[in-house]
């Protein structure tokens, strides 16, 4: 197999890789899904057939495309087509529905949305730019196709924005983090030496494609070697073995609980009867990681600390011999800097808490900035680092721990949810005065959390719980309903009128508190 020289710059660009596999190896399986198997010419004659059809409909380099559509190959070919012709393409969250996946779309200022017919009766019921092109991907997908022999390549460069993924809000509105090609890159080649992935592997993915985690540990590691990614739409802890036996899958990566509720299943005399060599579980509880190992015959289990901003910020190798100290987060990239900064950006002394910021050693390793708010950009980079607004700590032998956020910040479900993001949703109710939203421990995760929502009613208002929680849910992501809900008088509050959720989260369940799984609410997705 001719290995591309990743040293040389021109060779970090996705369409680049993508088209050398193509020649070099065309029959190799680059996607399966179930039986369908697609190779690296596959693929790559496909995207360009995409590509044409996109610049048949108006869309050239600089241009953005949003996909909203389910988990798929297309999903993946329609990537690589807009990166193809220089088109950003955004993910965007299936489980945005109503005013959140309105302004989502609004504010990514797309030519052109891409859906499937699952979702398309979601866009429907919001009101977009009328200067948007909406095409629903049918059961012809050739119906996207454009003439190849048309087809405009442009040059595209390794620190050419290649994508768009929006933040979950963790400081309030979500921002669009500008990822480049060589963003992408650099962090497949950790995932793909950090696993030790050779010729015949297969990454097993089964996290939607409008995850960026999905990109970095299964498709673009795939890509940079060479390999096979599996994917599945969905994940499910029931068949989660037998999914890597189908597809001889020597690679998988879970993030937030999805490994506790492997571990948590019933232990089968069959949970070591699996081709998995390597695994990125994220985050893995130092207590029941070798125990892990042992159960379902893993030989490493590793670790990683990022962000969309930058992607490959810590890693933590488990090569058989480190042991590392429980909940630390592991060694930096070797192509940043990471400084722990007071709030005067001055070092903070070992033990104490500051802010960790990154300065690049080589171009092109983090974001381009976040799309259309200049504002945001300026204030993230400042003093010649970037300040990515979490914070750890750094003991004496140099070990990193995460400590929080700078700002509202709920753990659920591998997701960082914003607080302030779930109470701008509930505040539009018309029977809501003021809200807190924070989190109280889970019972699943240590690191994670469940959402809780305080409330005051306006007066003369009335609202049930229950009812509440369905307006948020019809106007948000799935994950932003709370599972408790509590009405009350007042909430504690600071003498500037801040309210002091570390208060509420003292204070915790109360016998008046809603619980949404004991009451039986079904969430809609």
């Amino acid at each position: 197999m001719a290995a591309l020289d990743f040293d040389r710059h021109e060779n970090r660009v996705l369409s680049t890789i993508l088209a050398h596999y193509a020649e070099t190896r065309p029959d190799a399986v680059f996607l399966q899904a179930d039986e369908r198997c697609l190779s690296y010419a596959e693929v790559y004659a496909q995207a360009q057939c995409y590509a044409a059809g996109l610049q048949t409909m108006g869309l050239n380099q600089g241009d953005r495309l949003c996909l909203y559509m389910g988990s798929s190959p297309e999903f993946i070919l329609l990537a690589f087509a807009a990166n193809l012709i220089g088109v950003h393409w955004i993910p965007v969250n299936t489980d945005y529905r109503g005013a959140w996946l309105r302004d989502t779309l609004n504010d990514s200022q797309p030519k052109l949305v891409i859906t499937d017919t699952g979702f398309n009766a979601r866009l429907a019921e919001i009101d977009i730019d009328p200067d948007v092109s909406v095409r629903v991907l049918g059961d012809n997908d050739a119906d996207l196709f454009g003439d190849v022999s048309a087809l405009h390549v442009p040059a595209i460069h390794y620190g050419d924005t290649a994508s768009i993924m929006w933040t979950s809000g963790t400081t309030g509105k979500s921002k669009g983090v500008m990822q480049s090609h060589n963003a992408w890159v650099r962090s497949a080649l950790s995932a793909a030496q950090m696993g030790g992935v050779t010729d015949g592997d297969v990454a097993y993915n089964c996290l939607p494609l409008y995850n960026s985690a999905a990109w970095v540990t299964g498709i673009y590691p795939a890509l940079v070697t060479g390999t096979t990614c599996a994917l599945d739409p969905v994940f499910s802890a029931s068949t989660f073995w037998d999914r890597t036996r189908y597809y001889n899958a020597s690679h998988v990566f879970t993030l937030g609980a999805m490994h506790m509720f492997l571990w948590a299943a019933p232990a089968l005399e069959s949970d070591r009867d699996n081709p998995v060599r390597s695994a990125q579980m994220v985050p893995m509880p130092d207590a029941i990681r070798e125990p892990f190992k042992e159960r379902f015959g893993i030989d490493a289990i590793h670790q990683g600390f990022g962000q969309s901003e930058i992607m490959l910020l810590m890693r933590r190798f488990d090569d058989g011999n480190k042991i590392w100290p429980p909940n630390s987060l592991g060694t930096p990239a070797a192509d940043i800097d990471v400084a722990l900064l007071d709030e005067n950006d001055q070092p903070v002394p070992a033990g104490q808490p500051g802010e960790v910021c990154i300065r690049e050693k080589s171009p092109h390793v983090l974001f381009n900035g976040y799309f259309n708010n200049a504002a945001a950009t300026r204030e993230a980079f400042r003093n010649d680092w970037y300040h990515t607004g979490d914070l750890l700590r750094q003991d004496d032998e140099g070990h990193y721990y995460f400590v929080d956020r700078k700002k509202d910040l709920i753990r659920y479900k591998g997701r960082s949810v914003s607080s302030v993001a779930i109470e701008a949703i509930a505040r539009n109710h018309p029977a809501i005065s003021s809200v807190a939203v924070f989190g109280v421990p889970s019972r699943e995760l240590e690191s994670e959390h469940e959402i809780m929502l305080v409330a005051i009613l306006e007066t003369g208002q009335t609202v049930s719980e229950e009812e509440l929680a369905r307006f948020i849910n019809q106007n948000a992501p799935y994950f932003f309903v709370p599972r408790y809900i509590e009405f009350v008088s007042e909430l504690p509050m600071t003498p500037t009128q801040k309210v002091q959720k570390n208060k509420l989260r003292e204070r915790g369940l109360t016998p008046s508190t809603w619980d949404a799984k004991a009451a039986g609410f079904e969430v809609e997705r």
